[in-house]
């Protein structure tokens, strides 16, 4: 280990060596794999066990044009080209290339890929992020997934942190295996068996336990006791993440695994799947991200201490940000950033509101929602406070939208202008007002508008499939096959809900699926909304207004009294969000808008009839409601 106090770099035959006196970082040359990180005298941090390119590594899944799904060609990105791009006592900054070219089609995805790793004097870690480029004269391609991950040491990080109400001691990645675990419903779940260790014993291991959504995504990691150091990935900016704020990422999970998720199709399916088209120019930059290493200052110290240093560190590393110190003149500094602020209000009635708590973001120009699944671009997200302003900085120059959502009020936001930014750009949109959709008064609602399904009705797990992390916790919907308590609750009848009597969070399933009638036997089910209108205003149309927070190869068909005639909707076959099976809540948030003529409706007793008829994959064919509302006809001016 070098003296502290200078950034040395070491050039050998087949690895090059980034040493500042703290951390020792040694990547492979010319791949750019990292094979060692070496720490407060543990020689390496990473799994020794693996072979060194399946240690520290970027990697991608591509596919050819006209591929459907969310799969396709795994690939380690191994660069061809090395380079020192900045060698100084204060800073190192490396480069791997690999460049594309018609000869290795259509063998490798066709971009050009530069990964870079700095180190700097007196930090505690390194950088790393990466500028993917596509040219118009190349092929097309799909990009369903890139990221960074880190293989540990299984003896020594045995202990993960998501955050401060998850976090736990995890399994063996061996607990997982041959006698050990037991394959559940989808490979990522097992049921550990037989365990190392027998405190595992009977419990669900599956790392979609463990996802987060990106506004909270911002450090994770690992804990060591003995030694006592933490390993940390932090993520002090979102920008170059795809599908806004609630879109949900994987993060550590058994191995002992940490990543970095840069793009990926989870809890939204093949829409966000990044297909660049022949005659597309396609550049990005994906991070910088930090990976931080801290330790105890004496073995008595809580090692909790290390998590609560990691926080402290993200923040500092989110007020840092932009970086002023990446050398590639791709990423933009904040010199090159534009500013945003205004204020948002919501119009109810014929009152203004403010926005408290809103989303409000730019992202690239498209419709309006489609920010959900937009993946090319860069996106830009705040909150905005209680009086509903917000402001929004170091945004990259271009053209966006700027759109906004509000928990309490259905649908999405856009302002009327596209936004164009530029460097150093100030702009104050003033007053923007949001009119949710609205025609008539409340007759009734279930739920709350919030983009979610954590507010209705999620049963306690079966006792063979818990994880602990989540017994007595808010989150309790992250337990392993809820879907199956369905059929339980309802072996031979489907939900009934009557208005005014029964109450969403005891009697409203968290998730509307099939009912499993035997070995791989799945049937429909038709949930009841049964209400009472004293009058119903004749020649008039009511409205349904129903908001999905997810949906998995479902199709929803409503019909109003009458159960055996056509749908009076149907929302055809849609999403693969497979958040059923992945415990999310959420995925893609949908609203439809369903008109019901007035003689469909009887003056007392009503039913309305919401079928989920998809049962072509079984028990996750499905979606989960955020809010149902029945309007009455739009109120006659007086």
């Amino acid at each position: 280990m070098a003296d502290q106090g200078s950034v040395q770099l070491r050039i050998q035959e087949k690895y090059v060596v980034m040493d500042n006196g703290i951390v020792q970082l040694t990547i492979s040359k010319p791949d750019g794999f990292v094979t060692g990180i070496s720490y407060q005298g543990l020689d390496n941090l990473l799994e020794i066990r693996n072979k060194e390119y399946n240690r520290g590594y970027w990697d991608l899944v591509w596919s050819e044009e006209g591929t459907h799904g969310t799969t396709g060609i795994f690939d380690r990105i191994n660069g061809t080209s090395f380079e020192v791009v900045v060698q100084n006592d204060e800073l190192v900054e490396l480069s791997f290339t690999r460049k594309w070219d018609s000869s290795l089609q259509p063998n490798t995805v066709p971009i050009d890929i530069d990964k870079r790793f700095i180190m700097r004097k007196d930090v505690t870690g390194f950088y790393s992020y990466a500028i993917f480029e596509h040219l118009a004269e190349w092929p097309a391609f799909n990009l369903p997934q890139t990221r960074i991950v880190y293989k540990l040491r299984k003896d020594k990080f045995q202990y993960m942190v998501i955050a401060d109400n998850r976090q736990r001691k995890m399994p063996l990645p061996e607990d997982r295996l041959g006698k050990r675990g037991r394959a559940l419903a989808y490979p990522e779940a097992v049921l550990l068996v037989h365990p190392v260790e027998k405190e595992f014993k009977g419990e669900v291991d599956d790392k979609y336990q463990y996802s987060c959504e990106n506004k909270d995504l911002k450090v994770h990691g690992w804990i060591s006791h003995k030694p006592g150091l933490g390993f940390w990935q932090i993520t002090p900016s979102n920008e170059f993440r795809s599908g806004g704020l609630y879109k949900q990422n994987l993060t550590s999970h058994v191995g002992p695994i940490s990543l970095a998720m840069f793009l990926s199709a989870h809890y939204v399916g093949e829409d966000m799947v990044m297909k660049v088209k022949s005659g597309e120019s396609w550049k990005k930059v994906f991070g910088p991200v930090f990976t931080y290493l801290n330790s105890l200052p004496d073995q008595t110290s809580d090692p909790l201490s290390l998590w609560q240093d990691a926080k402290n560190q993200m923040l500092v590393e989110v007020q840092s940000w932009p970086y002023d110190f990446p050398a590639s003149e791709d990423f933009a500094v904040s010199t090159k950033r534009g500013y945003i602020s205004g204020r948002l209000l919501v119009r109810d009635n014929d009152e203004l509101l403010p926005a408290n708590g809103a989303f409000v973001g730019l992202a690239p120009p498209g419709e309006v929602g489609s920010w959900q699944t937009e993946s090319k671009g860069y996106q830009f997200w705040t909150e905005a406070d209680a009086d509903g302003y917000f402001a929004i900085n170091n945004i990259r120059e271009g053209e966006y939208d700027l759109n906004a959502y509000v928990s309490g009020w259905i649908g999405d936001y856009q302002y009327e202008q596209t936004i164009n930014i530029t460097a150093g750009c100030d702009i104050d949109v003033g007053n923007v007002v949001y009119q949710p959709p609205r025609d008539g008064p409340t007759v009734w609602e279930i739920g709350i508008p919030d983009r979610s399904a954590a507010e209705f009705f999620v049963p306690d797990p079966n006792p063979k499939y818990i994880n602990k992390l989540y017994i007595g916790h808010p989150d309790k919907f992250r337990q392993y096959g809820l879907w199956e308590r369905y059929t339980e609750l309802y072996p031979k009848e489907d939900l009934v809900f009557t208005i005014g009597v029964s109450d969403y969070r005891k009697d409203w399933f968290f998730a509307h699926v099939t009912r499993k009638t035997g070995d791989d036997k799945y049937q429909e089910t038709t949930w009841q909304i049964k209400f009472k209108l004293e009058t119903v205003q004749k020649s008039s149309i009511y409205k349904i207004r129903i908001a999905l927070a997810t949906a998995n190869v479902a199709e929803l068909q409503v019909r109003v009294n009458e159960y055996q005639q056509v749908p009076l909707f149907t929302t055809g076959v849609i999403g693969h969000d497979n958040t059923i099976a992945r415990h999310g809540i959420h995925g893609i948030y949908r609203l439809y808008n369903v008109d019901v003529p007035s003689e469909k409706l009887l003056e007392g007793d009503n039913t309305l009839f919401l079928s989920q008829v998809m049962t072509t994959i079984g028990a996750f064919n499905g979606l989960m409601y955020d809010y149902i509302r029945l309007e009455g006809p739009p109120l006659l001016e007086s």
